[in-house]
């Protein structure tokens, strides 16, 4: 057997880093069994739906490292649930329901008055062909539910009726199908919900394992029970946690600074993503992990914690920070052309300057500076402008060598008597502007001798 995933977002917007770690989980897993990842579109809803959302999908997942072996959209597969449709209304499980949502939430209402379980009732079953003629001719249009398994005979009479699975993430889960109210499938205008069309597509598509958000618990006890009546063996369950804000909100479509193109523009690095996505909320500490292959390495769905997690963007910044200042150049030359680092100093210049990197884009600012100076001219007072000076007097002649730097101090502090911070920190706001930075000594040899003379002050 083929270890087969999905991931199904609905193409209505971005997705965001709460929808990367369900598409990371299932991306993840199959890496780690050599099995297929399908991306799938749920796009049965075609009013909101985009080509263009599900253009921007692929390009987030491609970006994260996460690339499909198949792409599906639903709304090319209306045939397949139209088929189903038709199997289980010969079936006697799927049966036509004419009310419309005023009266089924006072239905609810009702049975909460009377502490009951505020379910459908299956009213329509007890319909007779003079009411729903009736209903026809008033204009209404049915939509269909699913009659679930709960009873023995009489489907007025519901009874406990556990669905039992084996969770990959959560262990032993059990759902009461007599607590919930029988699906909606069909709406009333003849489009699908999705619990159908998924579970066509799962059965078509031979998915094994299908690892969600555990906000879609219940929702599966449904779904086992339209995979039996389908004929189908149900794939194996996980469901992992949600992401929150730090505030407990949970996450949507409408944070666009939590969505993965808002990330990618922020300067936040891929594999900062995936291991925060991936590691939060789990027994494993969260930390920044180089490739993709070293964290499906350390993935594992069981060591999920079954409580909410809260997602700090500040911990994105740490994650990026230390991936950064690890990073060899080679993975990031083709990117420091964009910022202009070209030249035969850019393979010194990111090892001079990757430890003070919060944002690759910082390197432009530090690529500037070694260019061209400081951003702006620091104020010396007398007697540092004095020191500085006799210090510039003594800067050796080329050729330099990596102990430039030593060499130079060493004379300065001879000829001046000056040491530690009085001596280091005026040269440092001479060569850079800034009281802080890279390592002067690996800066310097990249200054030259001439480069380093224009800034005297």
């Amino acid at each position: 057997m083929t270890v087969t995933v999905r991931f199904a977002p609905s193409p209505t917007g971005r997705i965001h880093i709460g929808n990367a770690r369900t598409a990371l989980f299932n991306w993840l897993f199959a890496q780690k069994h050599r099995g297929r990842f399908i991306q799938r579109f749920d796009d049965t809803d075609v009013v909101r739906s985009k080509q263009e959302f599900a253009d921007a999908i692929l390009y987030d997942l491609h970006w994260l490292g996460i690339f499909q072996d198949a792409t599906e959209y639903q709304s090319k597969r209306f045939d397949r649930y139209d088929a189903a449709v038709e199997r289980l209304k010969a079936a006697g499980v799927l049966y036509a329901c004419y009310e419309t949502p005023e009266e089924l939430d006072l239905r609810r209402k009702v049975r909460r008055t009377r502490g009951l379980p505020p379910v459908y009732g299956r009213e329509a079953l007890a319909l007779t062909p003079e009411q729903i003629a009736e209903y026809e001719t008033d204009g209404r249009r049915p939509h269909w539910r699913f009659l679930l398994p709960n009873f023995t005979s009489d489907p007025l009479q519901p009874e406990r009726t556990e669905i039992h699975w084996n969770d990959l993430v959560r262990g032993e889960e059990t759902v009461d199908l007599a607590s919930v109210s029988d699906p909606v499938l069909v709406r009333e205008d003849g489009t699908y919900l999705y619990t159908l069309p998924s579970v066509v597509d799962d059965i078509d598509m031979g998915v094994t394992h299908v690892i969600r958000g555990d906000d879609h618990v219940t929702n599966t006890g449904v779904q086992i029970a339209i995979f039996h009546a389908l004929g189908a063996q149900a794939p194996v369950f996980g469901h992992h946690n949600l992401l929150t804000t730090t505030s407990g909100e949970g996450l949507s479509k409408r944070s666009g600074a939590l969505s993965i193109e808002g990330l990618r523009e922020g300067g936040i690095e891929p594999m900062a993503v995936a291991s925060l996505a991936v590691l939060i909320g789990t027994s494993e500490n969260v930390e920044a992990v180089p490739t993709m292959a070293e964290l499906a390495e350390r993935f594992d769905p069981a060591a999920t914690s079954k409580s909410a997690a809260k997602f700090d963007p500040d911990e994105l910044l740490v994650l990026n920070r230390s991936l950064l200042h690890h990073m060899p150049f080679e993975q990031v030359r083709d990117r420091l052309a964009i910022l202009g680092v070209s030249d035969s100093r850019a393979a010194p210049f990111w090892q001079a300057v990757r430890g003070n990197c919060d944002k690759l884009s910082d390197a432009a600012l530090w690529w500037r500076i070694v260019k061209e100076g400081p951003l702006e001219q620091p104020e010396f007072s007398d007697e540092d402008r004095e020191f500085l000076r006799q210090a510039f007097d003594l800067l050796p002649e080329e050729p330099w060598d990596a102990t430039i730097w030593k060499d130079w101090t060493a004379a300065v502090k001879e000829a001046t008597g000056r040491k530690g911070k009085s001596l280091f920190m005026p040269l440092r706001l001479a060569l850079t502007g800034l009281s802080s930075g890279p390592e002067l000594a690996d800066l310097l040899p990249l200054l030259g001798r001439e480069g380093t003379l224009a800034r005297r002050p």
